[in-house]
């Protein structure tokens, strides 16, 4: 399915996070999910997002603490596959509609690996509907996805560092292989 970046007004960029002295460095995690709750509240930014039936849209958004973060778009039956974040810890919320997050309970070997194979009971599965958010540390693994039939869903994510590249995985069974490595210049 296409993917689609769709540039926003800059009068529609969300609320600037309030400033403090933990603002002023790098966020924490309970930061990061501050910002994507309070930014998937934001009605006027959410009806903003132009919705594409067949491919999901994005637009970056303005991170507290210099994190990189966006807004995005799932028509019905899409999701993300498996990948990580790599370094960067992260949050989202879910601002409309409901998501799916299906995670591994294990930290993966940063490199030297194209395949592994995953024990058993390390898999994890929760649904996160309209106002539901969740942080995550750094070499987090999972998939988002919109299982609903006929609903767009609308997320907001939050990542710190800036991503410097994100793993892409395919998985069957028990088995986990590297199958591309993206850099920023891929996906903005």
């Amino acid at each position: 399915m296409p993917q689609h970046a769709i540039p926003l007004p800059p009068a529609l960029s969300p609320s600037p996070v309030a400033s403090s002295p933990a603002s002023a460095s790098a966020p924490t995690s309970a930061e990061l999910l501050d910002f994507v709750r309070r930014t998937a509240a934001d009605q006027a930014l959410v009806d903003s997002l132009p919705l594409d039936p067949e491919g999901r849209t994005w637009v970056r958004l303005e991170g507290p603490g210099g994190s990189e973060a966006w807004l995005i778009g799932w028509p019905p039956g899409t999701g993300t596959g498996w990948h990580d974040h790599a370094e960067s810890m992260g949050a989202f919320a879910t601002a409309r509609g409901s998501l799916t997050e299906n995670a591994l309970a294990v930290r993966l070997p940063a490199s030297g690996w194209k395949t592994l194979e995953l024990a058993d009971g390390l898999d994890r599965s929760r649904r996160l509907s309209e106002g539901t958010g969740r942080a995550f540390g750094r070499h987090h693994v999972h998939e988002v996805l919109n299982e609903s039939a006929d609903t767009h869903a609308v997320s907001v994510h939050a990542y710190y560092p800036p991503l410097p590249l994100i793993r892409r995985f395919s998985r069957t069974g028990a088995v986990l292989r590297l199958e591309q490595v993206e850099r920023p210049e891929d996906w903005q």
